[in-house]
């Protein structure tokens, strides 16, 4: 039998580990804990590179009311996702959020759990996402269809903003999308890190934003793909 692979991501380490382990004691879970988005990235890669991929993310929500750490965490998604297509997020979340799970759903991820859920339920949703199965809690459904069909709504706007850059400022922000650094941008395109400096701040002033991330979680919402 095939394991499912899973890594719990969540600052509180003592819960990561512990949530982790009973998920170990399943004959068809094989799961391990880290404390951070940034070691997570790492996990990921390595996974990738070793050709033993993760299946499923257990990823802490951000906390409520901090819009960059949530922009953070869908940029992160959409990352992951375009690392290693076969990988299944799902949101641990402490309480219900409408708004902040359809923005996480729409970067990729494919469920989102209360922490306080019992195992039996998070291993449901962790089977259930393997199967390409989507999951929520039948209390958020009716919000996150109503954040979803405003996001719609508000598509072609950010689909206007991504069109006023040049072709060179797309292949740029692309690039942004799939997680490369200015150096490995500056690599992969032939040009300096300077001149991709530049490009970079012009994507920012035309779509009207100040960070990376913020360039990042609008551009998937307008439906530009990561570079290959």
């Amino acid at each position: 039998m095939e394991r499912i692979r899973v890594l719990v991501v969540d600052r509180h380490r003592v819960f990561a580990e512990s949530l982790a382990m009973a998920l170990t004691a399943e004959p068809d879970v094989e799961a391990a804990a880290t404390g951070g988005a940034a070691a997570a990235d790492r996990l990921v890669e390595r996974a990738r590179e070793t050709g033993d991929p993760l299946r499923v993310l257990l990823v802490e929500a951000a906390a409520e009311g901090t819009e960059d750490a949530g922009a953070a965490l869908a940029a992160r998604i959409g990352t992951w996702r375009a690392r290693q297509p076969r990988l299944h997020v799902v949101v641990l979340a402490t309480e219900d959020d409408p708004r902040a799970c359809a923005r996480l759903l729409s970067a990729g991820a494919r469920g989102w759990v209360a922490k306080d859920c019992s195992l039996a339920r998070l291993l449901q949703v962790v089977r259930g996402v393997v199967r390409e199965e989507t999951h929520l809690p039948p209390a958020l459904l009716t919000g996150v269809l109503v954040e979803l069909s405003r996001e719609t709504r508000h598509r072609s706007e950010h689909e206007r903003l991504v069109e006023v850059l040049t072709p060179r400022e797309l292949e740029v922000l692309r690039c942004m999308l799939a997680g490369l650094g200015r150096k490995a941008v500056a690599e992969r395109l032939y040009l300096s890190p300077h001149t991709v400096r530049t490009h970079m701040q012009n994507v920012l002033g035309k779509l009207g934003v100040h960070s990376t991330l913020a360039a990042v979680a609008l551009a998937r919402r307008a439906g530009v793909p990561p570079a290959d």
